[in-house]
């Protein structure tokens, strides 16, 4: 059974261990022997361009976001007011593959998957940074667009045993000034399908009510007039966005 949000919030954290990945304090956990991850403000570093100490605010704001939209793009997340580190995020684990971005040589592109970045590995041969095409993706790319995720790598995109999508790690979103960076650039400029554009009249609903309180408790006034300003200009282009020109388009490392 997963844990549900009462326990995520309250539940006793046993931590099994730190993610050494991880640039933040990342454990995984577990609450009556489910796992989840915990990451404690205490444990977060210092970053030049976010505010001390709110990167797992933000990562419960997307779950926020997620939720409003009816997307269920991010996993269960909450603030849990105490743990073993002291607040901080908890969000339930998935159990799955980050296989639907690859590095791949040129001739080995999977039949349908998107090249976004052509590079050279450390012995000089060629490889390509490839995405798979699917509309899971497609909502998760856009969805990156209004949270104006600056991180989405490869490894932070997760399929499950059941075959569902999930975006992980959020913690350096919601910035008001354009941060987008991701591997999910394979539709850049194209319209966004019928199947898709017609999830776009949630947008239009939680701008006129709603988008306060979700991410009010976690973003501030600043950031969250430009969610709305990002989630207009979804809107109205009706397209997914090319990369901006000021910015690094794609993170680094990508996986």
């Amino acid at each position: 059974m997963s844990l549900d949000r009462d326990a995520l919030i309250s539940g006793e954290l046993l931590v099994e261990g730190q993610l050494a990945a991880a640039s933040n304090a990342t454990l995984r956990c577990t609450i009556d022997d489910e796992r989840c991850v915990y990451k404690p403000m205490s444990g977060e570093r210092g970053l030049w361009d976010f505010p001390t100490h709110t990167l797992g605010r933000r990562e419960v704001a997307t779950f926020a976001l997620s939720e409003a939209l009816d997307w269920g793009v991010v996993p269960e997340t909450v603030w849990r007011p105490d743990g073993p580190f002291g607040p901080g995020m908890c969000q339930r684990w998935i159990d799955g593959d980050a296989d639907l971005v690859d590095l791949v040589r040129p001739d080995d592109v999977p039949q349908g998957w998107h090249t976004v970045l052509r590079a050279h590995d450390e012995y000089g041969e060629r490889v390509y940074v490839v995405h798979a095409d699917l509309i899971d993706l497609q909502r998760m790319a856009l969805f990156d667009v209004i949270a104006n995720n600056a991180d989405r790598k490869g490894g932070h995109i997760v399929r499950d045993r059941a075959g569902r999508v999930w975006g992980i790690d959020h913690g350096v979103t919601f910035a008001e000034e354009e941060k987008l960076r991701t591997v999910l650039w394979g539709w850049a400029g194209l319209q966004i399908p019928e199947d898709l554009a017609a999830e776009l009249a949630s947008l239009e609903a939680l701008m006129s009510d709603g988008l306060d309180d979700a991410l009010g408790p976690w973003l501030s006034p600043g950031e969250i007039q430009a969610t709305r300003a990002r989630m207009r200009d979804v809107i109205q282009g009706r397209a997914f966005p090319y990369p901006s020109e000021g910015w690094p388009a794609i993170p680094w490392p990508v996986f």
